[in-house]
């Protein structure tokens, strides 16, 4: 009787990477791409699993993004960006490909219209006479928390 391997897979120590130790990332939007071929150290997001902090020949996974910060790490610094939502998607070859709805980088974003947007939306939720405009609050809500929490450096 002889066994054929059809397929196998490899944990993140066993896999190589085309990079020579590097994370290549691209990074799109439905209007822009962000970044093609980027080469990075490390990319920490969140998704609806967990926190990730992402390396090289890191074991290939598809992940939701939940609303939150993507750092993108690399020798020449962090880039912060903040999405709402989207994929992740860790190819075997140390290429990560993110998709997101909308992405603004972290120091572009007005604290204080924040503030002003989420009080907004916790007054439209409170006083909400149907359940689609609460639904419709709450959505607002998570997302401003999320961004208020992304300002402060704190993760949701």
């Amino acid at each position: 009787m002889t066994v054929t391997v059809v397929a196998s897979r490899f944990y993140a120590s066993e896999a190589t990477g085309a990079a020579a130790g590097k994370l290549v990332v691209n990074f799109a939007l439905p209007h822009q791409s962000v970044m093609t071929s980027q080469e990075v150290n490390q990319v920490d997001l969140s998704a609806v699993s967990g926190d990730l902090g992402i390396l090289a020949d890191h074991v290939p996974t598809i992940e939701q993004l939940k609303p939150g910060v993507i750092d993108f790490i690399s020798d020449s610094g962090s880039q912060k960006y903040f999405v709402s939502g989207g994929f992740a998607i860790m190819n075997p070859n140390s290429v990560l490909n993110i998709n997101a709805i909308e992405a603004f980088k972290l120091e572009d974003i007005d604290a204080q219209a924040v503030a002003t947007n989420l009080a907004e939306s916790q007054r439209l939720a409170s006083s909400a006479k149907d359940e689609i405009t609460k639904e419709a609050a709450a959505i607002e809500i998570e997302l401003y928390e999320s961004l208020q929490s992304a300002l402060l450096g704190k993760s949701k």
